[in-house]
């Protein structure tokens, strides 16, 4: 298997040069203007200086330029470093020093933070785009007059360019670069780290390929209307799961994307009446958000034929109630950063909720013991292990990082998944619980000692422990007992959450923190943020017995 991340896209605009690829606000692309778009950013950025092995920051969210950029910069052999836009500048400039990245392509109201960086950083050129670059003129005028389109102030400097005009002065043939699938890097993913840091996970064009042509092959043939089907995309580009579900579903079929720049639930329900989307991915919260809309009947969402959720445990009632309201279940979708898709529910049987899916054929999937690491037999509970040919096993400057997760077993190393699960007797992986240090907030993935390390780098504390705490809305909130110095005075829960939204992502502040003499460590001097994390389940109980008497 020697393809590249974009060759599914090459071969859907020369056999739907016409078929409308993506919808975005309104705006429809067709195959042949978006590979057009595409072949110019290339050549624009390549004119630019950057080349093959250069790592480039996408900073952008759901937007035409997202999918434009991220084929263009594979085009020319370089990665893509893929971010959340609502990332502050302290976790911006960690990044492009961990990646060595030079080139950064941003959204005009994410430029303050940019600038902050490149001030700091090896950074040589920044590229700024809007919203609504590639939409009508008109729209944009209606759009700014009413205030519906956030702006941002750009300084220009000789580093500074926009990314349209990039693209409108590239050339429709970009250079022709030798990349070798195996070897050369296709993006670089960052995910919460256990040290505090985030971490980079590399993966090269055959192992993105490799789980894309598994769904196409083993989850979706029989079921898709090449060419004709309309997906509608919602979860963030810069999340595997939803590239990975974008890229299979919809480009590499000739399909039509629908792109949703914001994850707002009234916009989502027109834009499923009005395009007639078949296909259509989300969170938990997503889901329930949707049932919960008080003006839910007015949408016709009779076209909705298959619905996957991923990202996040998908709560028993939300499941129930989608199947009672619209007559289709929800399938599932599993996987990580580390392992790319790993397990898909199959649409040739009904799923169950607590079933996450079978894996994938170039995924292997083994049971464990925790402690031992002794394979289990089906239906015992134990720690996932995952591994497959085509990924690569190590994070990016973290061989710590690296030992901590990868285990070798029998000549193979696997990714310790932090999940516990067990597999059922059809081979389908059933999940259990999940470990204390990743807390699952709207779906996205949050490192408790990142949040951790973050709140001890305050000059007034000297211990911190970071727990999800269960909620039925959003998955897990963040709550955070701190211990601060003796001499500490007039520190409130206030100033550390003023703290923590100056250096992390707002999903990632907590929401509560509670303040405490001394936390529980193990003999060796380990955290162990289980025995909060359960304490707070009791808690929780104890408070839902109350209420119901």
């Amino acid at each position: 298997m020697r393809e590249y991340t974009f060759t599914g896209f090459e071969d859907s605009a020369k056999k739907y040069p016409s078929n409308v690829a993506l919808i975005y606000l309104g705006e429809k692309f067709t195959y042949y203007q978006l590979k057009k778009l595409i072949d110019k950013c290339a050549s624009g950025l390549f004119k630019l200086g950057v080349k093959p092995d250069d790592r480039v920051m996408l900073y952008i969210p759901n937007t035409p330029q997202w999918i434009i950029a991220n084929y263009a910069i594979n085009k020319i052999g370089a990665c893509v470093v893929p971010v959340s836009p609502i990332y502050t500048a302290y976790e911006i400039e960690y990044m492009v020093r961990d990646a060595g990245i030079e080139t950064i392509i941003c959204l005009d109201t994410n430029f303050v933070y940019v600038k902050e960086v490149m001030e700091r950083t090896q950074i040589k050129r920044v590229l700024v785009t809007t919203f609504v670059d590639f939409l009508p003129s008109w729209k944009k005028i209606v759009g700014y007059l009413f205030n519906k389109i956030p702006k941002g102030n750009v300084e220009k400097s000789e580093k500074v360019y926009s990314l349209k005009r990039v693209i409108m002065d590239g050339e429709d043939d970009p250079p022709k670069v030798a990349i070798n699938p195996d070897r050369d890097l296709a993006y670089i993913m960052y995910t919460g780290g256990t040290t505090g840091f985030p971490k980079g996970v590399p993966g090269n064009h055959t192992g993105e390929v490799s789980y894309i042509r598994d769904i196409m092959e083993d989850v979706l043939k029989g079921y898709v209307d090449e060419g004709r089907d309309v997906v509608l995309m919602v979860n963030p580009l810069f999340h595997i799961m939803a590239k990975g579900f974008c890229i299979a579903f919809g480009f590499n079929y000739g399909n039509t994307v629908v792109l949703m720049p914001l994850p707002e639930v009234d916009p989502i329900l027109k834009a499923i009446e009005r395009y007639r989307v078949k296909w259509m991915l989300g969170v938990p919260a997503l889901y329930r958000m949707i049932l919960e809309n008080d003006r839910l009947d007015q949408y016709d969402l009779s076209s909705l034929k298959f619905c996957y959720c991923g990202g996040d445990v998908l709560p028993v009632e939300v499941f129930r109630k989608w199947k009672e309201r619209y007559g289709i279940p929800i399938y599932q979708v599993y996987g990580s950063t580390e392992a790319g898709h790993v397990a898909y529910s199959l649409l040739n049987k009904e799923p169950k909720p607590t079933v996450v899916g079978s894996p994938l054929k170039s995924r292997k999937c083994i049971v464990v013991d925790s402690e031992t690491l002794d394979k289990l037999k089906p239906g015992e509970v134990g720690e996932l292990l995952v591994t497959s040919p085509y990924t690569i096993k190590e994070y990016l400057n973290k061989p710590v990082e690296t030992r901590n997760s990868y285990v070798s077993l029998n000549g193979e190393v696997y990714y310790r998944m932090g999940d516990y699960v067990k597999m059922n007797d059809d081979g389908e992986l059933e999940f259990v619980e999940r470990t204390a240090d990743i807390i699952k907030y709207k779906g996205y993935r949050v490192s408790a000692s990142e949040v951790e390390a973050v709140l001890q780098d305050h000059p007034t504390v000297i211990g911190a422990c970071v727990v999800g705490v269960p909620d039925h809305k959003v998955g897990e909130r963040i709550k955070a007992i701190v211990v601060l110095k003796e001499d500490a005075k007039g520190i409130g829960s206030s100033e550390l959450i003023k703290w923590c939204r100056e250096r992390l992502a707002p999903y990632k502040v907590p929401q509560y923190i509670e303040f405490r003499d001394m936390l529980p460590k193990s003999k060796v001097g380990k955290l162990l943020r289980r025995e909060i994390r359960d304490e707070e389940k009791r808690k929780l109980e104890k408070e839902k017995r109350k209420r119901n008497g």
